[in-house]
Order: C-alpha cells, then structure tokens, then sequence
C-alpha cells in the first residue's frame, strides 16, 4: 500500500467514522511490543483494550488457531464440536457456575444476560410484563439499544432514545441507593465487579456482599459483567473471586479469545434452566475457531501462571503509579487491582495519552481525565519501569 498516511488516507475514505483513530497504523506484534508500518516499536499498555493478555505473536496461541482453520471454521450451533464442548467446559469451571452460551462479543453476552434475567422473571411469576432491571450509573455495557439501556451514561444514550424500558439506574459502591430501588418487580442489578470506561473503579467489598445478600433475599439475579476485568485481569481468572461471591449471570469476552472475537454469558444454578430452544441463538457465537482460541488461552494461562505474574507485576504496577502520583500534583488518585489501574489527572487527559504515543507508549483513557492501564497479563517489572519513564517525562510537560 505505501506509508502509514497513505494507508490512513485509503481507510478514511471507506470508513464509517465512529472512532477518532490515532495517526498511528500498527503493522505487526511481538511480546509486548507493537510495530507501526514503518517499524517504529511501541510498548504496549493497553492490549487492544484489555483483550491481548498473551500479547503478540505467541506461537502456541498461534498454533491452535492455525491448526484449526485448516481442519474446520464454522458448521453453526446445529452440530457439535470437540472445541465447543472443551471451551464450554473450561468456563463453567473457571466460574463456578452452571451453563455457557458463547457469542461474538462482550455486547453479545451482555444482552443475552438481560434475555436470562427477563424469561427467569417471567417463568417465575407468570405474565408479568413490568420486570426491571437495576443498573449503574458510570457504567458501560455496550453500543446495541439493549446493552445502551443499561450504560449508566446519558453521553452514549441520547441520540438513540427510545431505548428498552424498565430500566432503573442506582449509584455504583452505594449499597442503600441500589437496594432502595428493589420492588418486586425487580429481576436483575447489573454491575461491572469493576467499572472500566467509567474511571477504574472496583467495586466496594462491602457493598458488594451486600447487593449479593439482598438479592438472595429477594430472587433477584446478580448479574457481574466481567467483559473487561475479568480473565485474570485482577489477579483472580474473575474478579468476582476477590469477593468470596458468586453472580448468577456472569459476561465475559475480550481476553478470552485474545483477538480471535468470542464472548460468553455463563449462568448459574438458579437461572441456568431459563432459556430452552427457541428463545436464543448465534449463527457465529462458539464456532470451531473462536472456541479453540478460547482452549488454547485456558491452557497458556494455567502453564505460564498468567494469574501470578498479575499479582506480582500488578502489585508492582500499583507501587509506581503511587510514586507518580507522590511526584506529580496534577495526578489526583490512582486505583485498580491487579493489571487494570487507572490514573486520575487534574488536567485533560488527551493531550497526555497523545504525548505517550509519540514517544513509544500505547495507553488510553477512560472517561476524560483517567489514563486506563491495562497492558498485557505477560508484562514484567522491567516493562513497568519503561512505561513509568516515558510518562513520568511527559507528565513533566504537564
């Protein structure tokens, strides 16, 4: 094609634009490392949004892909497949729940939860039409009307109203606002067991366990979207895990097929019964390749201990953001667990990520002021230290 703004031009004139792209066009990967067209290297901390954990050009990850586009890519939901039933059995222990239903994507998974909760409520109570859904404000679920219903941001809701109604927003980490908002038509709340979009912020222990309790009580479902912080982000394979809870609908996508599109809804004991055939479907959700991605990831994960290189390199993460905060007055808060951190700054935050990129670092943000972490699972300490001195220089410059 030729250089990089040439390659940009051509894009831009064939692209819908919904996104404000970097002038940066990524050609290929290696480790933690991205190359643009004309081979300039790049540290990679933010992983394609949270999806790369393995990082790039990892050659068992490579190998099952590959092996399984030449032996078979798609035969739809109406056959089995050894891939399906390996993936499907590799997540229902992973979660500690029942029943797996795989899509393309975390915004997938996030309206078939909706779907469970809607026919749970309804086989339980007959005819009734008025279930509602309580949901967050700050959250993000997703760009369809369904998963926009319940993203607690009127920024990304008012151009498409109407949008699915019965839907009812409480503050996140306020126990008495959302179970205030309960009724007996409520089926289901809604949360990220750690908001992303919304500014990195995990959910409170406390409240929590006390949201899981309240809807025990009531027979409401708990429904955690773990399509960004979950797959061994926080240093647990869920973030739910750190609470000593468990959800009886779970999502989950980006990192379980790193790169290769496959998400999940998988749902427990109490609602696993909810949809029988007819209700759901998916011509492409569990195909053959995005399943034998998912095994491959499973198995990457239990034989390098991707889960203690989070906990040891996140803990170490977490050291050196609190020391550019101690350093640097615009920073105003830094929080997270595990490998997704985020850095709360006083000024605005494009200017920042924009200077970072220039200068070798991949981040992005989340909200207007927050720089989001979220860097390949397989960083080390030494990765840490790189991305610290490139942004410690540019935050001079703030």
């Amino acid at each position: 094609m030729g250089s990089s703004k040439e390659i940009m031009d051509h894009a831009e004139q064939a692209l819908i634009h919904t996104y404000n792209r970097f002038p940066v066009v990524l050609d290929h990967g290696d480790g933690v490392f991205l190359y643009d067209a004309e081979g300039r290297k790049y540290l990679d901390f933010y992983a394609g949004i949270a999806v790369n954990a393995l990082g790039y050009n990892v050659k068992e990850f490579n190998d099952a892909v590959k092996a399984q586009v030449d032996k078979l890519v798609h035969v739809s939901n109406l056959f089995y497949t050894e891939p399906l039933a390996n993936a499907a059995n590799k997540l229902v222990k992973a979660t500690g729940l029942e029943k797996v239903f795989f899509t393309n994507s975390g915004t997938e998974a996030i309206e078939g939860a909706m779907k469970v909760a809607r026919k749970y409520a309804f086989m339980k109570d007959g005819n009734n039409r008025d279930h509602e859904i309580i949901a967050m404000n700050g959250s993000f679920h997703g760009r369809s009307l369904g998963a926009l219903s319940v993203t607690g941001n009127q920024h990304y809701q008012e151009a498409f109203k109407p949008l699915i109604d019965k839907i009812v927003f409480a503050d996140f980490n306020n126990t008495e606002d959302v179970i205030s908002k309960m009724n007996d038509n409520t089926c289901a709340v809604l949360l990220e067991t750690i908001q992303g979009e919304g500014g990195i912020y995990p959910a409170d222990p406390d409240f929590l366990k006390a949201v899981r309790e309240e809807c025990s009580k009531r027979a409401i479902l708990l429904i955690l979207d773990e399509i960004q912080c979950g797959m061994g982000r926080s240093g647990k394979m869920f973030a739910y895990e750190h609470y000593g809870i468990l959800p009886d609908i779970m999502t989950t996508a980006k990192a379980l097929g790193c790169g290769i599109p496959v998400g999940a809804f998988v749902v427990g004991e109490k609602a696993c019964k909810a949809l029988v055939p007819g209700d759901h479907g998916s011509t492409y959700g569990g195909n053959p390749l995005a399943t034998a991605a998912a095994n491959a990831v499973f198995d990457l994960f239990e034989k390098y201990n991707i889960l203690g290189n989070v906990n040891e390199v996140g803990d170490y993460l977490g050291k050196v953001l609190e020391g550019l905060k101690e350093k640097h007055s615009c920073v105003t808060d830094v929080r997270g667990m595990g490998l997704i951190r985020g850095m709360e700054l006083s000024v605005p935050v494009g200017p920042v990520v924009s200077k970072c990129i220039e200068r070798g670092l991949l981040v992005i943000s989340a909200e207007n002021n927050v720089i989001r972490f979220v860097p390949p699972l397989v960083i080390g300490k030494e990765h840490v230290d790189m991305m610290a001195g490139i942004l410690d220089g540019v935050l001079n410059e703030v």
